[in-house]
């Protein structure tokens, strides 16, 4: 009978002993990151050498190279003053959205007019910045690599990783005053 006693009040005093600190779990992320940044080096590469293929064999278009890491072109440009968007101004746009092999994914009917408050509202930054560089009645085809589209997740229609063709018209640009904008 001693010894069932001496055992229960051995684990009695072990178990109401202090617990002990959980030591923080170090993880060394450097070669995940040196890893990622590989992976999206390579990545972009190869997306930029299919976009400079796809321009190279239409001969028909002189590309323009965007500062915002996208190329385009205009079908239809407006010499006029004809208005161009500004933050906060109400747009109405057309587009429809092509992989590169030209087979269409989303048609302009299909997706209808667009109305959208430029740098409000939720784009791909592609569009967003591209619909900045056109004015009102423009016709402007843009080349799209996937970090300035639907990137890593894609969407529906959208593989991942799968660069785009965008072909915009740009409808109605509303300015708003600065009342308006807020």
């Amino acid at each position: 009978m001693r010894i069932p006693s001496l055992l229960v009040l051995i684990g009695l005093l072990l178990g109401c002993s202090q617990p002990e600190a959980r030591k923080p779990v170090v993880r060394k992320t450097s070669s995940f990151m040196s890893e990622s940044i590989e992976r999206n080096k390579i990545l972009t590469k190869a997306e930029n050498q299919l976009i400079q293929k796809q321009m190279e064999e239409d001969s028909l278009h002189t590309y323009l190279n965007s500062e915002q890491g996208f190329w385009y072109y205009y079908e239809k440009k407006d010499t006029s003053d004809a208005p161009m968007p500004d933050t906060g101004d109400q747009i109405v746009f057309n587009y429809e959205v092509r992989n590169l092999a030209g087979q269409v994914i989303f048609s302009e009917e299909e997706l209808g007019p667009q109305s959208y408050f430029v740098d409000k509202e939720e784009l791909i930054s592609g569009l967003q910045d591209g619909l900045k560089l056109m004015r009102e009645r423009e016709r402007v085809t843009f080349l799209f690599p996937s970090y300035k589209a639907y990137g890593y997740t894609g969407s529906e229609r959208i593989n991942p990783n799968q660069p785009l063709i965008y072909k915009v018209e740009l409808i109605k640009v509303n300015k708003l005053t600065d009342n308006e904008k807020n």
